[in-house]
């Protein structure tokens, strides 16, 4: 069955931005979209009496959020399947059930609850850490949004480990016909060492970047291997970038994924939208 492009919808700017953006991934992909507003008032409808009831309102409320992101999107792709639904969970648990069949899920970086000034909103940061499919936070400058830069940047902590990152990204420039950008940041053991480290790094990017490139030839790729922090070095790139991929990977032992310092600081700061791909 197909995968559907998925976006969390709650009626706020920002989840207006993702519909925008995942109707535009999903015409990319060739793939449905899947709009969805995670409520609990199917629950509480199952108790109510049906005769002489009114609806309660924040049903009839989440109705019309989902046909005005339907219109939206419809709009925007015309040629794109979009469907959309209701479901009866919190929406971070509704998300994460949804992800276990979506080619990607999509949130936007606030809400519309009371926190809205918050630089990363509770949903979108509890689905980045957990989901089982890649998840995109759509965030950014408005050239960003729209594909004005024509560039996907991929951060690579550990290029034997983040496969799964590398296909998407690849699978994205791709797509977008756009040139893709590898960063690989990397410290060296000690101040003798740097010489031979700095080599290693060099050749494993080298070699995980062909294996990709093979599937992928018609991929424009540069990359930037820097000696310290990834953090700075990421944001820095995503100044010029539509989109930034980065891998996250799971903790032994523990659910979810394990997103670390610089993966919060790229959800909170980056000036494009970012995508947390899992690993396997």
């Amino acid at each position: 069955m197909e995968q559907p492009m998925v976006v969390g919808v709650d009626g706020s700017e920002s989840s207006l931005a993702a519909v925008d953006w995942g109707a535009d991934e999903a015409a990319r992909h060739g793939c449905a979209l899947r709009l969805v507003y995670a409520s609990f008032w199917e629950r509480y409808e199952a108790l109510t009496p049906s005769a002489g009831v009114d609806r309660p309102e924040s049903r009839t409320l989440a109705r019309n959020v989902l046909a005005a992101a339907e219109r939206r999107a419809t709009d925007r792709q015309p040629d794109v399947k979009v469907s959309v639904d209701i479901v009866a969970e919190p929406p971070v648990q509704a998300l994460l059930e949804e992800s276990r069949h979506a080619l990607a899920v999509v949130v936007g970086s606030r809400g519309r609850g009371p926190l809205t000034s918050m630089l990363l909103g509770s949903v979108s940061l509890g689905v980045a850490g957990r989901a089982g499919s890649p998840v995109v936070v759509v965030r950014g400058t408005r050239p960003a949004l729209t594909g004005g830069f024509g560039r996907v940047v991929l951060g690579v902590k550990e290029p034997v480990r983040d496969a799964e990152a590398l296909e998407f990204a690849f699978r994205e420039a791709a797509a977008r016909s756009c040139e893709l950008l590898v960063l690989h940041a990397w410290r060296a053991a000690t101040d003798e060492s740097r010489v031979a480290d700095e080599a290693t790094a060099r050749g494993l990017l080298t070699d995980a970047l062909a294996r990709a490139a093979e599937r992928h030839p018609g991929v424009r790729v540069s990359r930037d291997i820097t000696e310290g922090p990834a953090r700075p070095a990421l944001l820095d790139a995503a100044e010029a970038a539509d989109l930034l991929v980065v891998g996250a990977h799971r903790r032994r032992g523990e659910e979810g994924l394990h997103l670390g310092l610089t993966g919060h600081a790229l959800l909170h700061f980056a000036a494009c939208p970012v995508a947390v791909i899992p690993r396997s």
